[in-house]
Parts: C-alpha cells; structure tokens; sequence
C-alpha cells in the first residue's frame, strides 16, 4: 500500500469517525463546568467549547493521518479533558508520538497513558 492510499484510507476514517461516532466514544463533562477554560486558544478567534467530544476525534483522526503511529491499533477516550489512551503499538516511539500528539491537542489538560501498551516483542529489545 504507498503512502498516499495509506493517508487518503487514514482521512477518509477520521471523517468517517467525525461524522458518524464521534458522540459514542467520549463523555462530554457536565454543562456546568467553566467553559472559558474550554475555548479554542488558537490563532482563529472561534469561542466554540472545545467538549471532550471534540478532543477526543481531533486526537483520533490526528492519529489516524500521522506517520508512525497505528491509529486503528490506539483507543481514545476524553474525560473532563483528561485523554486516555489504550491499546497495544509497536514500539516505544509509537507510544511516545501517540502522547505527544493528543498532548499537542487544544483543550487537553493532560494524558494517560497507562492503558497503552508496548507489544511484548518490541518491549524485550
């Protein structure tokens, strides 16, 4: 598979992902939390709420389309902004390039990665 079909199938199953269970793989936090501390903070001047929802999408297609991490293989859930990544990768630098890219998500107030595991093979190395 060249690396062009592998990022078109990525895309095409994150807007798969956006448009049809986006709602069924995190909990939104209650509508009284404090919203000013969950509004996009990028250079666009958007006041949508960044919801766990969202957060959680964002870091599934983000892994989805980035080079050295399986998306598919990685589980993702948002709590109160709390992302939580599961599953088995690879390798170490899967693992690490996995947290790196949810930390690097607005709204993300921090990662676990407790439940992400390293394959018993590579983890033997």
């Amino acid at each position: 598979m060249t690396n062009t079909t592998r990022n078109l199938l990525a895309a095409s199953l994150a807007l798969g992902m956006v448009l049809g269970t986006s709602s069924a793989m995190a909990k939104d936090p209650p509508k009284a939390t404090d919203h000013s501390a969950m509004t996009h903070a990028d250079t666009h001047d958007s006041a949508e709420p960044v919801t766990d929802t969202w957060i959680t999408t964002k870091v599934k297609s983000d892994l989805l389309t980035s080079k050295n991490v399986p998306g598919t293989e990685v589980k993702v859930e948002t709590v109160n902004g709390v992302v939580s990544l599961s599953g088995t990768v690879a390798t170490k630098a899967e693992h690490d390039k996995a947290v790196t890219t949810a930390k690097g998500i607005k709204g993300v107030k921090s990662v676990d990665a407790s439940g992400l595991k390293v394959a018993a093979a590579a983890a033997k190395r």
